[in-house]
């Protein structure tokens, strides 16, 4: 890993802190693009890069949701009890996803990543706001329903699930947005570490990964996006509580319909160095 890789790294750990705190999500939509791109710059193949990318967004993603958790829980926002169960379920669910995802072409993955965003970004942009506001479903078959496919997902992509989780909560389960970002986060303290784990027992083993790597978590990555994400995860969750949610949801999908572009190939293609 070279000094410039390390660089990038950190600042993109600044990057996936102050987004995840702001948006509820984990951050590997900024993750797992530039850790694939400096993977395969270092002469990894396409299979190992996409792995390495998401088994270490997913770990990085554990400190990071707790620091942007913690200090929305104390601003009184996060639901915990759907929280706590459908992280429960998630967890179980994105091992399994995880441990399946391991044993698919890592062009695949890339494709399912960039695809599944998009589909996220068009749903919220596409769906209307209701003209009375609804109270939030409290029935937790209903959030166990929705949080063992977001779990499998979430595993077999390498994300906390936060793009998926925002949108169910918001338009299925009625939470406001502030309080969906809020709950987004303390859900992926649960989803991240089953992912993780699936990710490290199942890259065990394999051979020609990075030095100080366990499974396809890479140390060295997870440290530097680590260390600098759980700080800025604090600063984008006081930011969040001083926008609107209207305001919050555009910034929400202009980030997802990147994201999703940019895993697809489309910029690339087009020849857009962004």
């Amino acid at each position: 890993m070279t000094m410039a890789h390390i660089i990038i790294l950190l600042a993109t750990g600044i990057g996936v802190g102050f987004a995840s705190g702001l948006l509820g999500v984990g951050g590997a939509f900024i993750m797992t693009p530039v850790q694939y791109m400096i993977y395969t710059d270092m002469g990894f193949p396409t299979d190992i890069a996409i792995k390495l990318a998401f088994g270490t967004s997913l770990l990085v993603i554990l400190p990071i949701s707790l620091s942007g958790a913690w200090r929305h829980s104390k601003l009184g926002v996060v639901y915990w009890k759907a929280a706590i169960i459908m992280g429960s379920c998630g967890l179980i669910a994105a091992f399994g996803g995880a441990v399946l995802a391991t044993h698919l072409p890592g062009a695949a993955l890339k494709i399912a990543f960039g695809a599944i965003a998009l589909l996220a970004g068009v749903r919220m942009l596409t769906a209307k706001s209701p003209t009375i506001e609804e109270e939030p479903k409290d029935n937790p078959w209903l959030w166990i329903a929705w949080a063992i496919p977001i779990g499998v997902v979430a595993g077999i992509i390498g994300i906390g699930g936060g793009i998926l989780v925002v949108p169910v909560m918001m338009l299925a389960l009625k939470f406001k947005m502030h309080n969906a970002v809020a709950t987004s986060l303390a859900m992926m303290l649960f989803t991240s570490i089953g992912g993780a784990i699936g990710y490290i027992i199942n890259g065990l083993g394999v051979s020609n990964l990075p030095a100080y790597s366990i499974g396809y978590v890479n140390l060295p990555a997870w440290l530097l996006l680590a260390v600098a994400g759980a700080g800025m995860a604090q600063v984008g969750a006081m930011t969040v509580h001083r926008l609107s949610a209207k305001q919050l949801r555009y910034i929400f999908i202009a980030v997802i319909f990147y994201m999703g572009l940019k895993m697809l190939g489309v910029f690339d293609w087009l020849g857009w160095p962004i």
